[in-house]
């Protein structure tokens, strides 16, 4: 089973990238499992139609020990197995306890046995790299991470935040860092700045998306682009980047 961490700043483009790269690697055959470790649950949603995955963390305030494994699965476009961990009402509590409690229960009740995945992919929000949030990089859940970023200051700054804290736990035996993958927005110098970045951590730019506006069009139909459009430039960019990580994860196997 491969695992990957996919981090980055709130609205780069993480969760759309993450579910459209799942989609990918589901139609090459593999099991794939998406789990959205963010508190607004909403990772998994294009691979649903629009129709939102249960929050771990509110099934187990609701069920306590009932909580059984099937109520937190459910099944997205390609059979991509999809779970959200979740978090608490915003200002009320420790967000990173959604990610903590969904994987312990996942864990608990042999959500990877059961469903036997190939790949498990992580969606982690990065604004923050604290508590549960480092959780996927910090206890072994994950193999590699990558960092999602655009040429914009702001996203620079959270992926080498994501980076030095990866980085700080390397030796610890957790996952390593996979490189950067470019999501771009079209600013000046983006390319040259990103890849500036993937030089200060010793690692590469292992995948550029470019800015299409077929990504907002498939999401108007709640759908991803894998799905909406198959055939297009974009979606072969999605394939390029899924067979990349998939191959970076392969070589410690």
């Amino acid at each position: 089973m491969i695992r990957i961490a996919v981090y980055g700043k709130g609205g780069i483009g993480k969760s759309t990238t993450v579910s459209n790269v799942a989609a990918a690697l589901a139609e090459t055959g593999l099991k794939v499992m998406q789990i959205g470790c963010d508190p607004k649950a909403d990772s998994t949603i294009l691979l649903r139609h629009g129709e939102a995955v249960p929050a771990v963390l509110d099934l187990y305030n609701e069920k306590k020990q009932a909580l059984q494994l099937e109520d937190m699965i459910r099944i997205g476009y390609n059979g991509v197995i999809c779970v959200e961990a979740g978090g608490p009402t915003p200002g009320l509590g420790c967000a990173g306890r959604g990610i903590i409690t969904a994987l312990e229960k996942l864990k608990e009740l042999g959500a990877y046995d059961v469903y036997k995945p190939d790949v498990v992919i992580y969606d982690v929000l990065g604004d923050v790299v604290c508590g549960g949030f480092s959780m996927p990089m910090r206890n072994g859940y994950a193999d590699k991470v990558f960092i999602i970023t655009s040429g914009e200051n702001m996203a620079i700054h959270a992926a080498a935040n994501i980076a030095m804290a990866v980085d700080n736990f390397k030796n610890r035996g957790y996952a390593e860092l996979g490189g950067f993958i470019l999501n771009r927005r079209n600013v000046p110098r983006e390319e040259e700045k990103v890849e500036e970045l993937a030089e200060d951590f010793r690692t590469s730019v292992i995948g550029t998306l470019s800015h299409s506006e077929q990504v907002p069009l498939s999401e108007e139909q709640k759908k991803t682009l894998m799905e909406c459009y198959p055939d297009s430039a974009m979606a072969g960019e999605y394939r390029t980047l899924a067979n990349q990580m998939y191959a970076i994860c392969r070589e410690d196997v």
